[in-house]
């Protein structure tokens, strides 16, 4: 079997903490942000820890 290749949309997406959580960013800061409170845009501009069962699904589409 060819090695399995690195799915190149989750590898823009996503990154592996050293304990192996995978990492994203929160939806929310693209558009409309004049109408956010910055309170609300600090807390979206940050990483959040993906779920468990998303997590299973990305770890498998970064060849983990």
């Amino acid at each position: 079997m060819p090695k399995m290749k690195t799915h190149s949309g989750t590898k823009k997406r996503f990154k592996v903490t050293g304990s192996g959580k995978i990492m994203k960013q929160q939806a929310g800061m693209r558009h409309n942000l004049e109408v956010k409170s910055g309170q609300r845009k600090r807390r979206l501009n940050s990483d959040q820890v993906l779920a468990p069962a998303d997590a299973k699904v990305v770890k498998k589409l970064l060849g983990l």
